[in-house]
């Protein structure tokens, strides 16, 4: 047994003798370590180590919750006694309670785990390479740095109600930003990697080089006349799209009432051929998990099969409100995505006269009753079926109801940032331009 699962199992221990009728004990440590370098000098160098520790306790259906930052076996009685006094004064939760779980899977499978910690000297290379290819590109004036990370963290989840699980998770990162052009006409932009294992990163250097490309390709916008068209969304912002669908699914909102979805389960939300699947059991995935912070079982889900939607986001608590059984979604989604389709994103442009490509997403206006969207973008034009002029200073806006049925996914999904989407077509949207 580990030092953090020994800890819990104290404080639970504390949480019973305190009077608490069933408890519930998270702990979390973790150490961070991370390089900034700009312009050929190291600007930062930081490494940070974390703890945190909460219980949660019942009395009947009342609950109270409290936390520390250090781990201080010397405190859980007082700790424990603080929120056994919380749960005597506040009222009853009626869908509140800490529910069985199976016992805890071992984490090794998903390989979650590089626990080998980069040197300095390392991350240092990494940054380095990022900044040092961005700055070789002609026409890239300055740079807003390379940065290079490692973490890895220890989570340990244990309930009264017998449950016991702890998994370690690692992550690697590097980041780049180029800046072309100066004053007024400067524009920038970026790339980056981030995953499990330092051996499946990606070449620095061509991060840089990316990011050059892109900076040098947004110069000198123009902001485009107001429209009806067709917009395609790079893969860096499709997600966003994805992350929309995924808060008018969560069992809180349908609870509550606030979703513009709520009534649309077993219905076509998307178009015949969509399918979009959480996958917390994905190898090596950004937020993949072995059980979820409940210590209920996690498995692959479609959330939408076919586009129709087939299931809410639910932990025990929203599942309760709606009569129905919690999947495993305590802490939300994991590797959250939709499936590519058949053609590539040249394919998918190719028919297009007149359209837009949007590369950025600048603030958000986006109203979860009634799905009615509009934010600020920047992006290109797409003319005669290729992609023409930068564009910028414009907002496109719709309805998510329309735009999900009205969607065609790119056959380019890559698996980058824990939601993710390959690029997508929409049909009918509005450009609030000049």
């Amino acid at each position: 047994m580990s030092a953090l699962t020994e800890a819990a199992t104290a404080l639970l221990a504390a949480a019973k003798r305190a009077g608490a009728e069933v408890a519930e004990v998270g702990l979390y440590e973790g150490v961070s370590v991370g390089i900034q370098r700009r312009l050929r000098k190291i600007e930062e160098t930081e490494r940070a180590e974390t703890t945190e520790l909460s219980l949660r306790v019942f009395l009947g259906r009342a609950s109270a919750s409290v936390s520390a930052s250090s781990i201080d076996h010397g405190a859980f009685a007082r700790l424990a006694e603080q929120a056994v006094a919380m749960a005597k004064v506040v009222p009853e939760d009626p869908y509140a309670e800490i529910p069985f779980a199976p016992p805890a899977p071992d984490a090794a499978f998903l390989e979650l785990d590089d626990p080998i910690e980069p040197s300095a000297d390392v991350l240092i290379q990494r940054a380095s390479a990022a900044e040092e290819a961005a700055l070789a590109v002609p026409g890239i004036t300055n740079s807003e740095g390379g940065s290079a990370s490692w973490s890895r963290s220890i989570s340990v989840l244990a309930t009264s109600r017998g449950f016991l699980g702890e998994y370690a998770r690692s992550s690697h990162g590097v980041s780049v930003t180029a800046i072309a052009g100066a004053g007024t006409e400067m524009q920038r932009d970026y790339d980056y990697d981030s995953v499990i294992h330092g051996a499946d990163l990606g070449d620095p250097a061509q991060l840089g080089r990316n990011a050059a490309a892109r900076a040098l390709a947004r110069m000198n916008p123009r902001r485009p006349a107001t429209a009806k068209l067709p917009v395609l969304f790079d893969p860096r912002v499709a997600g966003s799209i994805l992350g929309h669908f995924a808060s008018a699914i969560s069992g809180g909102a349908i609870a509550r009432g606030t979703s513009f979805l709520k009534d649309a389960l077993g219905k076509q939300v998307f178009a015949a051929g969509i399918n979009i699947v959480d996958d917390p059991l994905r190898v090596r995935g950004r937020r993949s998990r072995p059980f979820d912070r409940e210590g209920q079982s996690v498995k692959r889900m479609n959330f939408i099969a076919d586009g129709t939607l087939t299931e809410w986001v639910l932990d025990t608590r929203s599942a309760n409100q709606l009569g129905l059984k919690t999947n495993g979604h305590a802490g939300g989604l994991s590797n959250f995505y939709m499936e590519p389709g058949e053609m590539t994103p040249a394919q998918l442009m190719a028919d297009i006269s007149e359209g837009l490509y949007v590369t950025e997403m600048l603030g958000s206006s986006v109203n979860g009753l009634t799905g009615d969207y509009s934010r600020g973008a920047a992006g290109f034009m797409i003319r005669g079926g290729q992609i023409a002029e930068p564009v910028a200073e414009f907002t496109i806006a719709g309805n998510l109801k329309d735009m999900f049925l009205n969607l065609t996914p790119a056959s380019d999904l890559e698996f980058k940032r824990g939601t993710d989407a390959p690029t997508l077509r929409i049909e009918g949207m509005t450009l609030a331009g000049a």
